[in-house]
């Protein structure tokens, strides 16, 4: 008995050995980063917890009772700075007690004489064990409520128990006659409202989807010659007469059926994706001529990333041949010098009036004087030039004379375009002039034209409005949605209001008359923090709405750094602190500044949805922030090259001062420094201008330190970039996040109703129609998204109610 109480006392201490030699290192470390904080004039805390874990650390080395007395009153008054400083927020309480106190409970369950002078006074039979086991169970269950209080959503803002009914109102969906079955155009409607009148699957019997058919394109991997693409399957599948059309990342076009997903024709354009430095397609168009038949009368027409465009015959797949030169156009004629990868297109063209009007990607931050970011109407039927948009040459829009060029290094149109076409508008959300990140020299019609949203004629191609939503913008504060068109009710019996909603990376969902481009909110000048680089200048004040919930993220505290574990925490905080950060707005600087949110946007390509007929808006979005930092021109390599880290997306800016560094902002961990939610889904009330609910999307469950899945279901509410969908009986269907699921929820409250994970992420936005067998669709591109951690899958997957 001797022997074994002899041998388990010494396994006891090689236990405290183990825990006092970890609390030795954390305790070098946090006082070392600690002081460091201090300097920066941070928290006082990891300093002081850093000398205290080194006071305890010798006691337990030496097993004494008194480290461990030492090391719960640490925890004790760890856990009182944690609820002080960030309030009972679960999240936010994980990283600043949850290794501390896994600690103490390994102590109370694995040391039992530590117990023992507290608690066992006269029984040998219950000496040490029980109390230390009824202890460490207790703090075991503590630790247990905490960690599954923080599955649970967040709350920030939920109106939804004032709900009780939201019915539709019996209004038109849309103008435009779209068979409710169809899905025609990229957001369904041609103002891309993502909206779906169908109603067969409800909230009521939502949970007994199933897969129906899963299609694999056989589209993965990089293309021969390719080293340096980032590969995203991020299409919609367009539903046409009796088939599903969607492009892959390589640029073929695949029609497959809509109840079965078997194969009906293929085309491969064969396009050169060789120096392509983005492999994505968004979606391909669909036309028709009126009262026409036979051979082309329904035409598919799709863009690919070596600057061609394409018309199919929609029942085959064939080219037109009356269209260009067999079937196709040449998108850089008019051009001048297109390096290899330096213009390409990713989003579908928008089809009005027989037009397929098209913009353009640039190759960010490269270099001054890029292609043009010209944007062109052309014939469906013929191909011809039907109109040209050139900013610096507004006057003009037919093909440059022999030996004029489309002006070069303007503001382009990368992401998805909408239309009126019964008041014959285009709405042409605009990017900036590249190099995205130093502004100085640029020319005026980029400080005119960037980062709005411009309306011109459908027919004529000339400008009729612009809206700025950043004015010099040195952010890359894109416009980087599908603008949206809904038709709002009219003030005491008065018509509708033709509203436009335009969403922005900023995380502002501007409101406009679509008629005019006249704000329908009030929107002040609000100045913005100053003190650029030499060459660069900045504007003062930056456009804000006051009566319309803004989806921008509050101003980062330092106490807003969140981690894995302490030490990751404190990094994040001394990176913080050494960073320039004032706000929304900061300047890129040679110190390196913090955006937030960054140049991913709070908005992305996914834009909005909309429900026409309750007139809410179904918002997902990003919070993540970006490390922007400018390195002067004698300080780069030859090369032009900056040496940057994998995910940073900026560049040598050729032509500026500086190249630019812009990294998200992670810790050692490569988890993101700012505190979750990093993705969130709203829905918010056009009628009242009011938050319906406001919850985190996605979870950790695929994600964790170093890109490795947690296999943890903590609703954090991860990166995204993709859309929802609405439909009339009162769901919201989103897949979007890096967590490889699609969700259904209820969209008066929010809840989610109804998931099914996916092969790879579904990075894209799903489609929502009927097959000719009267079940209703929802189907999803699942191929993930390198920049989100994974790709490579080519699935297509369509869920539906059992027959």
């Amino acid at each position: 008995m001797t022997t074994s109480n002899t041998k388990t006392g010494g396994s006891y201490r090689w236990v405290s050995a183990l825990l006092g030699l970890i609390l030795l290192l954390t305790g070098v470390a946090m006082l070392y980063g600690g002081i460091r904080l201090i300097t920066l004039d941070g928290s006082w805390y990891y300093a002081i917890a850093g000398i205290v874990l080194l006071i305890t650390a010798p006691l337990l080395l030496l097993a004494r009772r008194s480290g461990f007395v030492l090391y719960a009153g640490f925890c004790a008054a760890t856990l009182a700075w944690a609820l002080y400083e960030c309030g009972w927020n679960p999240i936010a309480l994980l990283p600043r007690v949850l290794f501390f106190l896994v600690l103490l409970i390994v102590m109370l369950l694995t040391w039992r004489w530590f117990a023992r002078p507290f608690f066992a006074r006269h029984s040998k039979r219950v000496r040490g064990t029980r109390p230390a086991l009824l202890v460490g169970s207790a703090l075991t269950l503590l630790l247990f409520s905490l960690f599954v209080a923080g599955l649970q959503p967040f709350h920030g803002i939920d109106l939804a128990a004032a709900l009780e009914q939201y019915p539709a109102e019996n209004t038109p969906v849309d103008s435009a006659l779209i068979a409710p079955g169809d899905w025609p155009n990229y957001g369904r409607t041609p103002g891309g409202q993502r909206y779906s009148p169908l109603e067969q699957i409800t909230p009521a019997n939502v949970a007994d989807l199933t897969l129906a058919w899963s299609f694999h394109s056989g589209a993965t991997g990089l293309p021969q010659g390719n080293k340096a693409s980032e590969l995203m399957f991020e299409a919609t599948p367009l539903k046409v007469r009796d088939k599903l059309v969607f492009c892959t990342p390589h640029d073929e076009v695949i029609a497959v059926s809509p109840e079965t997903g078997k194969s009906i024709w293929r085309f491969n354009p064969h396009a050169n994706l060789r120096a392509v430095p983005f492999l994505a397609c968004r979606g391909v168009s669909y036309d028709e001529t009126p009262m026409a038949t036979g051979f082309c009368a329904h035409r598919i027409i799709t863009a690919t990333l070596d600057a061609k465009m394409y018309a199919l015959d929609a029942d085959t797949g064939q080219r037109c041949p009356a269209f260009g030169q067999n079937g196709e156009i040449d998108l850089t004629a008019g051009m001048g010098l297109v390096k290899p990868g330096f213009y390409y297109v990713t989003s579908p063209p928008s089809i009005v009036h027989g037009k397929a009007v098209i913009g353009g990607w640039v190759y960010d931050n490269v270099e001054r004087g890029e292609p043009s970011g010209v944007v062109r109407a052309f014939d469906t039927r013929s191909g011809k030039l039907a109109w040209a948009f050139d900013m610096g040459r507004t006057d003009r829009t037919t093909l440059p004379p022999e030996g004029e060029f489309y002006t070069r290094g303007t503001p382009n149109v990368w992401a998805p375009i909408s239309t009126d076409p019964v008041l014959g508008l285009v709405y042409l959300p605009t990017g900036n002039e590249t190099p995205d990140f130093f502004g100085g020299g640029r020319q005026a019609v980029s400080e005119k034209y960037a980062s709005s949203l411009i309306a011109v004629d459908a027919d004529s191609g000339k400008i009729h409005w612009h809206f700025q939503t950043t004015h010099h913008d040195i952010w890359d504060y894109d416009v980087p949605a599908q603008p949206t068109t809904v038709d709002l009710p009219g003030a005491q019996g008065k018509p509708p209001v033709l509203a436009l909603l335009v969403p922005t990376k900023r995380g502002e969902l501007f409101m406009l008359d679509r008629r005019t481009g006249a704000p329908l909110t009030h929107i002040e000048e609000r100045p913005v923090p100053q003190g650029a680089v030499p060459g660069e200048h900045l504007s003062p004040t930056q456009p804000f709405q006051t009566d319309m919930p803004t989806f921008a993220p509050a101003t980062l505290r330092e106490s807003d750094m969140w981690g894995a574990t302490p030490l990751d925490q404190l990094y994040c905080r001394i990176s913080f602190k050494e960073l320039r950060y004032e706000g929304a707005f900061t300047p890129p600087s040679v110190q390196g500044s913090l955006a937030y949110p960054g140049s991913a946007g709070v908005f992305e390509w996914g834009g909005v949805s909309v429900d026409p007929l309750r007139h809410i808006v179904v918002a997902n979005n990003n919070y993540m922030a970006i490390i922007n930092k400018l390195t002067p021109r004698d300080q780069v390599s030859a090369s032009g090259k900056q040496g940057n880290k994998g995910g940073d997306f900026g560049g040598p800016q050729l032509g500026t001062p500086y190249a630019i560094s812009a990294a998200p902002f992670l810790s050692p961990l490569a988890i993101p420094c700012n505190q979750p939610p990093w993705g969130m889904l709203s829905a918010l009330d056009l009628k009242t201008r009011k938050l319906l609910w406001h919850h985190p999307l996605g979870s950790a469950y695929d994600n964790g330190p170093f890109g490795i899945s947690s296999h943890v279901p903590l609703q954090v509410g991860v990166p995204n970039m993709g859309g929802s969908v609405v439909t009339r009986s009162g769901l919201i269907f989103i897949a979007a996040t890096a967590d490889r699921t699609l969700r259904a929820f209820d969209l008066r409250t929010g809840r989610e109703l109804w998931h099914a994970t996916l092969p790879f992420g579904g990075i894209a936005t799903p489609s929502v129609y009927e097959g000719k067998d009267g079940r209703q669709y929802i189907v999803i591109a699942a191929g993930g998204h390198t920049g989100l951690g994974s790709s490579g899958g080519d699935a297509v997957m369509a869920f539906a109610l059992p027959k």
